[in-house]
């Protein structure tokens, strides 16, 4: 059964947390996270690029020359997409990117990426994350007695508070993620995984709930 050492914002251990054996089993399915990533950066596109076909574009109703008789090549309109101007075969049209993914796979998956992040050290667990201001300069010292200044971090609580919410908006390599969305592509995509302890015990749950 693994356990995490909680800290406080000065960066002092005050506590453990024991974790779900059912979750954090130390078990990482590669192909799982892959396919989990894949799907959710493809919902993530418009698919909104578009060209035009001959029909489409503007001009080009007239034939520019008789068929026959002028020793030319045969044509029908200047806006054929052999012409400058004309239009684009099999060119790109709106459609969705959009992939399914089972509910117990994308648990699998996320169960797996927090694992990884766990076999790697990249797991911080603090009691609290309630900051007395709005102030960046707050937040940036928190992180500098964690030593996590000068990392990517990915802070997840089990709500958004709001000074919180304003004060992670001004550092650039540092993000706020709530538990009940966080997802695979979310959980990696960072050097270190910050938890609240209601937060992790809410992701925890989360991912047991979908694997019933």
């Amino acid at each position: 059964m693994s356990t995490l050492d909680v800290v406080n914002k000065v960066g002092k251990n005050i506590n453990s947390l024991t974790l779900d054996n059912k979750v954090f089993d130390g078990k990482v399915n590669y192909a799982l996270i892959h396919q989990a990533v894949v799907t959710y950066l493809s919902n993530q596109r418009k698919g909104l690029a578009s060209t035009k076909t001959r029909g489409e574009v503007s001009g080009g109703g007239r034939k520019p020359w008789r068929q026959k008789g002028t020793g030319r090549a045969r044509v029908g309109s200047i806006r054929s997409p052999l012409w400058r101007k004309g239009a684009i075969i099999f060119g790109p049209k709106p459609r969705s990117y959009r992939k399914e993914m089972p509910k117990r796979m994308k648990a699998l998956a996320l169960k797996s990426a927090l694992n990884a992040k766990l076999n790697d050290r990249e797991i911080v667990v603090i009691d609290d994350l309630n900051l007395g201001s709005y102030k960046t300069k707050e937040l940036y010292k928190m992180l500098v007695n964690l030593g996590l200044s000068e990392q990517k971090v990915k802070i997840v609580t089990k709500s958004m508070e709001e000074n919180l919410k304003k004060a992670v908006s001004n550092l650039e390599y540092c993000a706020l993620e709530k538990a009940s969305t966080l997802n695979t592509y979310k959980a990696l995509d960072c050097n270190k995984l910050m938890f609240t302890v209601d937060a992790l015990k809410l992701v925890e749950e989360r991912i047991k709930r979908w694997l019933k």
